[in-house]
């Protein structure tokens, strides 16, 4: 969400964590790998900065950690990596969804090297804001994604973001959704797919895709069966008037718009069969009527 949207990073610090950062409206993406030349290249999540390129006011490493694999450590030198590459101030976010990695990440950081010990922004499950306000979820989809993957047990906050979601134009929705999908629990998944199926939900996680194909193919093959009834029933409605205009009685409009109106297959039968010795039409349906009773 941060890769399409980076003044996000910027929010999340400021506004949620009350980071001083510089007021600018320039935020950008910045590239990812750091080339430390004496050891391999390495990847940080994603690399935001604030101010123009040519004279970078302040720099946000994101990183995502469900779990506590990787060191520290490493924090540290992405965050060293982006000073020397930008010659500017560094933050590190580090969003976690587990309560264990926030804990893990929010401690100060023991680089090796004396006086410099960073401590990473953590942005764990305890300072996102459980949104259940449709309004406001729709004013922070990003957000209320977040919500979800993390209060997603409270019906009302997927409610808010299936409702936000529904009313949205924002091109983005389908990814915040897959995001919120891929990184939420089991029973949180099976609420989503229950609310799902009872609103207006749009088709962008795979499974709504699932469910949405299941009934086009379901569809699909009702409308085949429903197509195949009624081209049988206009043939056999077909095949009455031929024969009624073949024994040269007369057919009134009334009595030809009953007959090609029928889609019981079975009726429609039973005036065939009586339309080759019938004499008129009052006998013709009042001999299948008797048989209907």
């Amino acid at each position: 969400m941060i890769s399409d949207r980076p003044q996000l990073a910027v929010e999340i610090l400021r506004d949620l964590m009350g980071v001083d950062l510089p007021a600018t409206s320039l935020v950008r993406l910045e590239d990812k790998t750091f080339n430390t030349r004496t050891s391999d290249d390495f990847d940080a999540d994603l690399v935001v900065v604030l101010g123009p390129p040519q004279s970078p006011a302040h720099a946000i490493i994101v990183e995502v950690q469900n779990d506590k694999s990787k060191p520290p450590r490493q924090l540290a030198r992405y965050a060293a990596a982006v000073w020397l590459m930008l010659g500017c101030d560094v933050t590190v976010l580090v969003i976690c969804p587990t309560r264990s990695a926030a804990t893990y990440y929010a401690q100060p950081i023991d680089s090796g090297l004396s006086g410099y010990r960073p401590q990473a922004c953590v942005l764990g499950p305890d300072d996102i804001p459980a949104i259940t306000d449709p309004q406001e979820a729709a004013a922070h989809l990003e957000l209320s994604a977040m919500s979800l993957m993390i209060h997603g047990r409270d019906r009302k906050v997927v409610e808010a973001f299936a409702t936000a979601l529904a009313d949205t134009r924002d091109e983005h929705a389908p990814k915040y959704t897959e995001y919120a999908y891929s990184m939420a629990t089991p029973e949180i998944r099976r609420l989503m797919e229950e609310i799902m199926t009872s609103t207006h939900w749009p088709v962008y996680t795979p499974w709504a895709r699932e469910h949405f194909g299941r009934g086009l193919k379901e569809g699909e093959a009702k409308g085949k069966a429903e197509g195949k009834a009624e081209g049988e029933a206009n043939e056999a409605a077909r095949s009455v008037l031929l024969v009624l205009a073949a024994r040269g009685l007369d057919v009134p409009d009334d009595a030809r718009a009953r007959i090609t109106a029928c889609t019981d297959l079975a009726q429609l039968e039973a005036w065939l069969t009586l339309a080759v010795t019938a004499q008129t039409l009052d006998e013709l349906f009042n001999e299948t009527a008797e048989q209907h009773r």
